[in-house]
């Protein structure tokens, strides 16, 4: 238990990330593998979908990001967008989270009663997944990000890798060498967040 709590303290934001990785990228995707597997769903549901990117297809998802922020970013302010966006690229991979929305779907008609639960409950498995890969990715050694360029680039990605129409993106887990430290974080008082009740 104190190692689990351990990993979750460490599990931060690193932007300064790299590509000076020792695991194999069939070792990272075992440890990628596992970690949405294991991650409980509502009902078992098992909506959680993955797309792992490494090389090329790593670099391509953020070149085909900035191609999409390009229009909608001010001018003045794309210079720091493409910085922000070469800092991903610089890592050793992503994973892309989807929801399979035909389950939720096929869910909401079985249990009709739930019906208006089952997307809220999608999406708090896909956050677990997406925390327990990102736990797991820290344990291992790699620093990670999670972004969210979703929609904005959920066309471009479908199209590029010919992802089905019934995954729907729902975030961008960047992954590399630890080359930066994550910055300091403040904590809201326990008092503030917790009641506990006897």
């Amino acid at each position: 238990m104190t190692t689990f709590l351990d990993t979750i303290k460490k599990r931060r934001s690193i932007y300064g990330l790299g590509k000076n990785v020792t695991l194999s990228e069939s070792e990272i995707e075992a440890i990628i593998k596992e970690a949405v597997k294991n991650s409980p769903t509502a009902f078992n549901a098992q909506s959680p979908r993955a797309v792992i990117l490494f090389g090329e297809a790593h670099e391509k998802l953020w070149s085909l990001t900035e191609a999409a922020l390009e229009p909608l970013t001010p001018p003045e302010a794309f210079d720091a967008t493409k910085q922000k966006l070469a800092g991903f690229k610089a890592g050793f991979g992503t994973v892309l989270f989807f929801i399979h929305t035909d389950t939720v779907k096929n869910l909401q008609e079985q249990f009709a009663l739930y019906a208006d639960n089952f997307p809220v409950w999608a999406e708090q498995s896909n956050g677990i997944a997406q925390s327990n890969t990102w736990v797991a990715l820290e344990e291992a050694g790699l620093g990670a990000n999670l972004q969210h360029y979703n929609p904005v680039i959920d066309e471009a990605v479908a199209n590029e890798w010919s992802i089905p129409e019934n995954w729907q993106l729902r975030a961008q887990l960047v992954f590399g060498s630890k080359e930066s430290e994550a910055n300091e974080k403040e904590f809201l008082s326990d008092d503030d967040r917790f009641l506990v009740i006897k």
